[in-house]
């Protein structure tokens, strides 16, 4: 995806977890992160894009740590929000091509980065913001949930910090089946290595439509919504060691 479009997802995504969160209230549970109210999402969620925004904005070319979560509640917490998603879209709809400034992924440029990673950050949480409201949660479009699940496997999973891992070498396939896109995982007491083929066996195989893919990944829908063939256990190793913490 190109990165005019994902900030386009970037901004989409933001109004509909506001709206979301407004309809939900801030006292709600959220189901998708169990320790979490909907205020505890969107002091996150807005705190994230406010960190985002100061790299692209100042152009700050070495770490700097997040600001504390506010103490904000109630309609002055999502006014907030509301403020702090718009100037993350705006600084980075006005930034360079050429942006210079730091990143935690590889990407084609500090630009496509923070757009890609920000897309995709909100509409996690614009899952739980609908996952509060009790029904059903809106699937990201197929190449967006795609290039979501590239991240994930190929760039986050692909740290030392990546806690997927097995004692001997494992295999594990996923397949999205609205799309053809195949990813093999494979696994081992390494960092786990990524690549888009589906060559030779698996382990286990999980299959399912790109947005399907894309939430039982994130660990926002249960792993029993997708398809799944072989070996179970390695389904669980990615449902317990996969989670992601940011920076």
């Amino acid at each position: 995806m190109d990165t005019a479009e994902l900030i386009n997802t970037l901004d989409r995504e933001g109004r509909l977890l506001a709206g979301a969160a407004a309809s939900a209230g801030p006292d709600a549970p959220v189901p998708t992160c169990p320790d979490w109210r909907v205020r505890d999402l969107l002091r996150h969620t807005g705190t994230v894009h406010r960190w985002a925004t100061g790299f692209a904005a100042e152009k700050l070319t070495g770490f700097r740590p997040p600001a504390e979560e506010p103490g904000l509640d109630g309609a002055e917490l999502l006014d907030w929000f509301r403020a702090g998603h718009s100037a993350l879209v705006t600084a980075l709809r006005e930034a360079p091509e050429d942006l210079e400034c730091w990143h935690f992924l590889p990407a084609p440029s500090p630009l496509a980065f923070w757009a890609r990673r920000q897309a995709h950050e909100t509409t996690v949480h614009r899952v739980d913001a609908e996952s509060a409201l009790g029904g059903p949660v809106t699937a990201p479009e197929a190449g967006f949930a795609v290039d979501g699940v590239d991240e994930l496997l190929r760039s986050f999973h692909a740290r030392e910090k990546s806690r997927v891992r097995t004692r001997t070498p494992r295999t594990l396939r996923l397949r999205a089946t609205d799309s053809g896109a195949v990813w093999t995982v494979h696994l081992s007491d390494g960092v786990p290595r990524t690549v888009r083929d589906d060559d030779g066996p698996a382990d286990c195989e999980l299959t399912g439509a790109a947005h399907e893919l894309y939430l039982a990944l994130w660990n926002r829908a249960p792993l029993s919504s997708v398809a799944l063939a072989g070996d179970a256990s390695l389904a669980e190793l990615w449902r317990t060691n996969s989670a992601i913490t940011w920076g």
